[in-house]
């Protein structure tokens, strides 16, 4: 059944291609109330599709923030319950100069297709509906039972993902989860993702006066704000980029051999990773890089501004500035622990004179695991070998899904992360990219996972209990 679905989607690739680029279209940029209509654009595209596959169910999930679309399909009794997650909100395109096409108008180009949230997550999350859809086509059935998840605000950290838990808890019910978000390690090898790290952040500002001032008149008798924020976040590493802020690593499981080996199993070229990057090497010696992108946690500044930063000059003594930063986890650490250590040790090397004033965003997401004998996890080993011809390498990724341990820790059930982005493709940045062959991998691949879950019973798959 999965072969004929498959070939299915392949012979209708150009309509797929067609509406993903129209989803592209859509800027729904979470993060920015200028982009509301964006975001209501999205939804209101992806909640049509839906009912036009026939889907049931289909509506809204509010809990206060961006709003989950939602849908299922129970026509399978017997068989184990899904959530398929994606999302449909995507980062800023800032800067857009940096851009070479229009970031909003999806632009093929030597078998890329070009645009943000391409492949962060609109390509994925497009390679998972059009696979129901598939299935369901002429009166058709799928394998397993589905609930449609389409998340509103994963870009901003999922914060009113808890209330809308709680919310809509029954409702929510499942054995387990496919996230089409967190894609492949690398594009040659191929990889399952059995893991991903946490997250959690703080905004803060430093000053040092009550106003601004003329920089010839005061500059010299008083602390810059800029200067003392630059001191300051520089107190966080050590030159070498290991990080110095105690108690920041506790509860942190270590990284064992075996932790290693698999870190290892995948070929990595360092010289290549930071020439494409066009940086300098840079981070704990004591690891690689591939373990200090995985399974090491850090503190990162995200963004810190202050003073005149206009066009020309202005020779003002800035009072004020500020910094935003995020922290990665690894497992065993908690956010809320994390954030305070981070916090304690910015306010204990402030020096004398300056102030500070902490506004904590959300609360974050721990890290998050799969088991090695998950059966979802060697089904899915089973049909990406199927496909690509190897045993794939297992992988944990280094940047965050917070759906995962949430849905965990609230809801009981495991997820499995299974999505096609490649991890050169510039999420986040700009010129974001989504290959055009892993649309055609995914339209082959995710039939075939979703039938190889099917055989499965509900209990197979379902978390036992710790």
């Amino acid at each position: 059944m999965s072969e004929a679905v498959a070939n299915r989607l392949v012979a209708r690739r150009g309509d797929i291609l067609d509406r993903l680029k129209a989803l592209i279209r859509a800027p729904s940029v979470s993060t920015d109330p200028a982009y509301a209509d964006g975001m209501k654009a999205a939804r209101e595209m992806l909640m049509a599709r839906l009912r036009e596959i026939g889907l049931s169910d289909v509506q809204l999930l509010e809990a206060g923030g961006q709003p989950a679309v939602y849908a299922a399909w129970n026509g399978a009794p017997g068989k184990p319950t899904l959530i398929i997650y994606g999302h449909y909100d995507v980062q800023p395109p800032d800067p857009l100069e940096l851009w070479r096409t229009p970031p909003f108008e999806p632009t093929e180009q030597d078998g890329r297709l070009y645009g943000r949230g391409a492949s962060d997550v609109k390509g994925s999350t497009t390679i998972a509906v059009e696979t129901i859809a598939g299935f369901l086509e002429d009166g058709g059935a799928l394998p397993v039972n589905v609930k449609l998840f389409l998340e509103g605000e994963e870009e901003t950290g999922s914060p009113s993902l808890p209330k809308l838990i709680e919310k809509y808890r029954d409702l929510l019910q499942a054995d387990a989860m496919i996230s089409a978000d967190g894609g492949r390690a690398s594009t040659t090898v191929p990889t399952v993702t059995v893991g991903c790290r946490g997250i959690t952040g703080l905004e803060f500002t430093l000053r040092t006066a009550k106003k601004d001032a003329h920089s010839g008149r005061v500059g010299g008798a008083v602390r810059n704000a800029l200067h003392e924020m630059a001191k300051l976040i520089a107190t966080l590493h050590e030159d070498t980029g290991r990080i110095r802020v105690a108690g920041f690593f506790d509860g942190a499981q270590p990284v064992t051999n075996a932790i290693r080996a698999d870190a290892a199993a995948l070929p990595f070229d360092e010289a290549g990773f930071y020439a494409e990057l066009g940086a300098a090497p840079f981070g704990d010696p004591a690891y690689t890089v591939r373990e200090r992108t995985t399974v090491q946690p850090t503190v990162e500044v995200n963004g810190m501004w202050g003073g005149y930063t206009g066009a020309g000059g202005k020779t003002v003594l800035p009072c004020e500035a500020h910094a935003k930063l995020t922290m990665r986890l690894v497992p065993g650490q908690d956010p809320a622990r994390a954030k305070e250590a981070v916090r304690k040790h910015l306010e204990a090397h402030a020096p004398e004179g300056v102030t500070l004033e902490f506004s904590i965003r959300n609360s974050g997401s721990p890290a998050y695991s799969l088991a090695p004998d998950n059966k979802m996890l060697l089904a899915a080993e089973r049909v990406v070998e199927q496909v690509a011809g190897r045993k794939p390498v297992r992988v944990r990724a280094g940047g965050t899904i917070p759906i995962t341990a949430l849905f965990q820790e609230r809801l009981g059930f495991d997820t499995l992360i299974f999505g096609f982005a490649m991890p050169d493709e510039d999420v986040h940045a700009p010129n974001e990219f989504f290959r055009l062959s892993s649309l055609d991998e995914g339209l082959r691949t995710f039939p075939l996972l979703l039938t190889e879950l099917g055989k499965l019973k509900p209990e197979d798959i379902r978390r036992k209990p710790a």
